[in-house]
Order: C-alpha cells, then structure tokens, then sequence
C-alpha cells in the first residue's frame, strides 16, 4: 500500500463519526483490566490481539484466560504505570491508615498492581477510559499511536477498538459560582420537591370525606388537633392515644390501662377524667384554617348526663372513665352538625399493678333521622355475610348474640363479645361467687353465660324484620341432667354454653345466599356444694355448621351419534374371508384398528 493510501486510512479511522463510540468503562489507562473492562461497553465477546500494529503484545495482570490482550505501540509516549495513577482526590479512601478493600487508589494498601488482590476497582478510585470502535475489516493497519484491541461480539463481528487517552471524563464541569442573586434561579432550575414548602401551602379540602380525621380546636390554648379514639396496642391490648377517629366510620374499640401508682394517676390522669372528653370543639368542616375564631366553623361536645370527676375515697378511686360514646350527626358535604358524648364509671381498685378495662365508641348518623328511627343494622341483604353479627331475638327486641368475654385480672366483664357469622369461637373468664341460695346461683349464671335474658329466637336472614316473626327461627336447647349427679345436698350450676348454628347456602349457585336452618344451646353443668366454692370458671362457645347440599349437576351437552357407512366393515369381510394365512401381514393391523374404533365410541358414549 502507498503512503498516501496510508494517510488516508488513518484519516477514516480518526474521523469515525461520534455515534460509534460506546459508553467509557472505567478502565485505566495503562493499567490492567478487570471482566467488567474487558471491552468497550459490550459484554460476552472476546477480545484477541490485535493482527496488525508496531507493537509487540504485552501481557495484563489480573486477566482471564479469555480476557484480552492489549497491543500498546512502541513510541516515546508510552512510561512506566505509575503505581498510584494520578487522581485528585482518594474518594474511597474512608479509613486513615488502613486499607480499604477494592480501593485501588488507597495508598495504604500498598500495592504494585491493586487488581491482582482486589476482586474489582471502586468506581471512583480508577481513572476513566473511553473507546472508539470500528468494524475490523475496515481496518488494514493501525497508525494510530494509542494501545488497541479487537473484540468479537455477541454477533461474532470483530471490532477493532482503540484506547483514547486523556479521557474527558476524567474533568469535572467548571464549577458555578453562587451568590445571593442566583442562589434561587439555581435552586428552581436544579432542585425538586422540598419536604417543607415556606412559598405554597395546601389549602384544606372544603369537607370531610369518608375516613378523614376529625379535626378539634381548642380555643384555651389556640391549639388545632384530632379527635382521637384509644386503641388497643399489642397483644394486652394496652389503650394507646395516637389513633385518629375516621369520618363516617363507626367504630368501637376496647384496651386496658395499668398504673404503676393508681393513688397519682386517680386525679391527675386526663384518660380517667370525664371533663377531658369534652373540653374541646369539633370543626364543622375542615374549611379556612385561619379562621378558627369564628364560631360558625365549630361545633361544641355536649355531654348527655353530668360525670363527676374522679375522687380518691379510702382504698378506691371513684368516678373513672371507663366507657366513652361519641354521637355524631353529619348533614353531607355541610359536615359535622351535632357532638354528645356520654359515660360509663366505674371505681378502681387503689393497689399497684392495677388495671381499666375502657371501652371507645363513636357512631355517626345522619341528622335527618332520629336515633327512634334507625333500624338496627343488617347483617346480610338477604342472606348472611361471613363476619356480621348473628342476629337474635329476645322478645321483640332484636340484638347480636354475643359471648364471654374477660377483663384484664380474668373475671367477667360486662361487655361481650359479638358472635359473628361463619367464624368459630370460644370465650371464658372467672366468675365470682356470692353467698345465696342455689336458685339464684344458677340464675346468674345462665344471665351471665347469655349476657341476659336467653334469647328465643335466631335470624334466618341477615336482613330478618323483628315484627316478621316468619323469618325467626326457635332456638332449641338442651339442658343439664341433674338425675345423673347423685348428690342430695349439691347445687348443679351451668358452666359451659355452646351455641351450634346449622345454615346453608340457598338460591342461585351463581349468586347463593346463606341462611340458617337451625341453631341450638347445649349446656354443661357441674355439681358443687353450697358455700364450699367462691370462683367458677365459664365457657361459651359457638360452631357454625355448613349443610349445603348442591343440586345434581344439570343434563350434559348433546351427545354426538356416530353413523357409519353400510359398507364400512366390507374391506374386513374381505380380509377375513380370504383365510388368515393368505394375509398374515395384515391382520394385525386390522385387529388394531377395530380395538382403536370400538375405544374411541366407548369414550364417547361416557
């Protein structure tokens, strides 16, 4: 080739149009390479020496088997490696004195090549490279004074790369100057989002939404809050006061509250003190914020019966808090009208370790309707849902079935649990004994296992009218036997309720309804001796037992009839006719073939 075709060729190769050059790994220049270096930018070829070139090949530490080979020149340019490769600054450098892994620029490690010990270089602590690449038949001779390779791709194409120095990614930008003048242009052009804005403020929505927090003012301190709803925390359910009341979410909640120092907390804890549950207004909507003097924007919280404040009277803390029921009348999109909040106390016990059971309730309704006019609310339209209240009926009086349920020492509360539909369950707690006669003691005890009176009669549908005594079913009950316990001066008192609930789905199977067939109290007693026993132990349980029976499955989709040719055996007949011995070949196949056929009209006869 002639000089000229020479200067030519390196002209093509410097001229390569920008759109080749891959994307700069971060390999050094001079320095060896890791597997993430290997080539410029693509992964999973091989690189090769390069076929032509001045140079002589020389061999990189701390590369594979099938890693490349770089060609370098022999020219004037070309040093000795520096051991640490000039870079302003060590970012992975972090610990004075100690060698920080995968840092190659870390002059505490002390190494002449870092790659042969460390399994790869920390961004950063390597000098940038970059790549420019051609197709390799396109490339007769390398003039080019740069250390080069040829790599095959995934596609098998060779690419002849050479090593570019004085790599521009090895420079920062010029660094702007800031000053007050162009502090904020910078700050808008270059920033996002702040967590706390100082130019624009949300405005608050113009009305309460389903499950917004109710907000509360209270004008002696200025103070903007929520109404909050104590919630039980754990697995002892200890009352925790971070929990927002949601807007038209009906709720009622239980937890338990111990004092280390019952005496102390009697009157200085607000959580026992009734005036601490009213002593703030509701806003009607949450509308303009800066605006709370007004009093149009505020409802106040009635109490329904004057509660006493509490007292340390002797050995109990009188007048405690220990029910708390929010009514609250919304009108729409008009917000909140009207706020009563009314009690339930109780005294406690002055000893340390003591505990409260309290119970929170918040109803919302709208202020159309009176609370005379509410029916109760459904448990199913019609049938039942898996979860809602099993409803029963005691007299006229429609109202959930319910179960034991405990305070925080083990005895029975006052308040139960509600038996839901479909969902097992078992209860008990400690009652405690007085000394009366043993009529009476069984008495309050079957009150105690019902919460009442027994009820009489079950729901049949979750949606059941109480003045339809149609969609009641009867309760059966079965009781003790007392002829089995042979003991003249014994008190057979109940110990264990179990309720069973037989139901069923009904209606289409594409839309069933469950409904109950029937339900049943069975009662377990034990015989104790009058004035020998102060504490018995209680259980209620409740099963619900599915007795569906899915109709027979409806008739099949026409069955197809197979009609043959009349003369489809024929070429049988033939074959039989002729004798078995003048068509030994054939047989077997025929044979076959009719095993197949007569299969395949079985199946289909099925």
């Amino acid at each position: 080739m002639c000089p000229s075709s020479l200067m030519l060729l390196q002209v093509f190769f410097l001229m390569v149009p920008e759109g080749v050059r891959p994307q700069p790994s971060s390999s050094p220049s001079g320095a060896s390479s890791t597997s993430s270096d290997l080539g410029p930018g693509v992964q999973g070829g091989t690189l090769e020496y390069s076929s032509e070139g001045t140079g002589t090949p020389r061999a990189v530490p701390g590369i594979s088997a099938v890693g490349p080979t770089v060609v370098t020149p022999s020219t004037p340019e070309n040093r000795t490696m520096d051991l640490f490769p000039a870079l302003p600054i060590c970012i992975c450098d972090l610990t004075p004195g100690t060698c920080d892994i995968n840092c190659c620029c870390d002059r505490d490690c002390y190494l002449i090549h870092p790659r042969t010990v460390f399994s790869f270089c920390l961004p950063g602590s390597v000098r940038s490279s970059s790549w420019a690449c051609v197709d390799n038949s396109l490339i007769f001779r390398s003039n080019s004074p740069f250390p080069s390779r040829v790599f095959v791709d995934l596609n098998g194409i060779r690419q002849f790369c050479v090593h570019v120095n004085n790599s521009k990614l090895n420079y920062f930008q010029e660094l702007q100057k800031v000053n007050a003048s162009n502090f904020q242009a910078l700050a808008t052009e270059f920033g996002g989002k702040s967590f706390t804005s100082t130019f624009q403020t949300e405005s608050p929505p113009p009305f309460y939404r389903a499950g917004d927090p109710i907000l509360t003012y209270f004008s002696e301190w200025s103070l903007v809050s929520l109404l909050k709803q104590p919630a039980g925390l754990g697995a002892g359910g200890l009352c925790t006061e971070n929990n927002p009341a949601s807007f038209l979410e009906s709720k009622s909640i239980t937890c338990t509250r111990f004092f280390k120092n019952p005496a102390k907390s009697c009157t200085l804890d607000p959580a026992l003190n009734a005036a601490s549950y009213y002593n703030f207004t509701v806003l009607k909507v949450p509308g303009d914020m800066t605006d709370l003097q007004n009093m149009k924007l505020q409802v106040p919280v009635t109490p329904v019966s004057q509660a006493g404040s509490p007292l340390l009277a002797g050995n109990a803390c009188q007048n405690v808090v220990s029910q708390v029921t929010y009514e609250i009348e919304t009108n729409g999109t008009f917000g909140i009208q009207k706020v009563s909040v009314s009690f339930g106390q109780a005294n406690l016990t002055v000893e340390p370790g003591a505990s409260l059971q309290q119970h929170f309730i918040i109803r919302f309704r709208a202020s159309q309707s009176t609370a005379a006019s509410l029916p109760a609310p459904r448990s199913g339209n019609p049938g039942y849902i898996v979860g809602k209240p099993l409803l029963a009926l005691t007299g006229d009086v429609s109202q959930s079935m319910t179960l034991l349920q405990s305070q925080g020492d083990g005895t029975c509360s006052v308040r139960r649990h509600e038996v839901q539909f479909g969902v097992n369950a078992m209860s008990g707690c400690k009652l405690r004994l007085e000394k009366m006669g043993c009529s009476h003691l069984q008495q309050e005890m079957y009150q105690t296992l019902h919460g009442g009176p027994r009820p009489e009669h079950v729901a049949v549908f979750g949606n059941a009218d109480p003045a339809q005594k149609g969609q009641w079913a009867r309760i059966l009950r079965r009781n003790c036997s007392v002829s089995a316990i042979h003991c003249a001066s014994c008190c057979v008192l109940p110990v264990s309720l179990e309720i069973q609930v037989l139901w069923a789905y009904i209606g289409l199977q594409s839309n069933p309804q469950a409904h109950i067939s029937g339900a049943r109290f069975l009662y377990q007693c034990q015989s104790v001796k009058d004035s020998k026993v102060t504490e018995m132990s209680l259980t209620t349980i409740v099963t619900f037992v599915d007795i569906t029976q899915k109709p027979e499955p409806p008739r099949g989709q026409p069955r197809i009839d197979w009609k043959l040719p009349f003369d489809f055996f024929f070429p049988f007949k033939v074959a039989f006719s002729k004798g078995v011995h003048s068509h030994k070949g054939s047989v077997c196949p025929i044979l076959i073939l009719c095993f197949l056929l007569l299969r395949v009209l079985s199946l289909e006869t099925k």
